[in-house]
């Protein structure tokens, strides 16, 4: 499977945002897929993960609550619906896939190209 990340921008802080990831190729739900972020100068951080059906959604502590994860597996696509966006989210966001499961970046095999995010303050 090959993925597809979409929908970065510029927004003002307390704004709303979504990211969408699309697939092609294999089988998209065979995969679990997950954000992750990498803001200038530091390392790629975990975001959320959904499982296959999407039915488990799993945050890091720092989005909990403002960030949420979907997917639809009949149109081959996640998303990550981004509120309250502060300018400390501001980032390159990527989606990523594994048969696997977990917040571990290793696990995840199969990586779209970044999506950059901006918030202003």
């Amino acid at each position: 499977v090959q993925l597809q990340a979409s929908g970065g921008g510029l927004v003002q802080a307390g704004g709303p945002l979504r990211l969408s990831c699309a697939a092609s190729g294999g089988t998209f739900d065979d995969y679990v897929v997950a954000y992750f972020r990498q803001a200038p100068g530091k390392e790629r951080e975990f975001v959320a993960t959904i499982n296959r059906s999407g039915t488990f959604p799993y945050y890091a502590d720092s989005v909990k609550g403002r960030f949420t994860v979907s997917r639809d597996n009949a149109k081959k696509t996640a998303y990550l619906q981004m509120n309250s966006l502060k300018p400390e989210d501001t980032a390159v966001y990527y989606c990523a896939a594994t048969r696997s499961w977990g917040l571990r970046i290793d696990i995840y095999d199969v990586w779209g190209r970044g999506t950059l995010v901006t918030v202003s303050s």
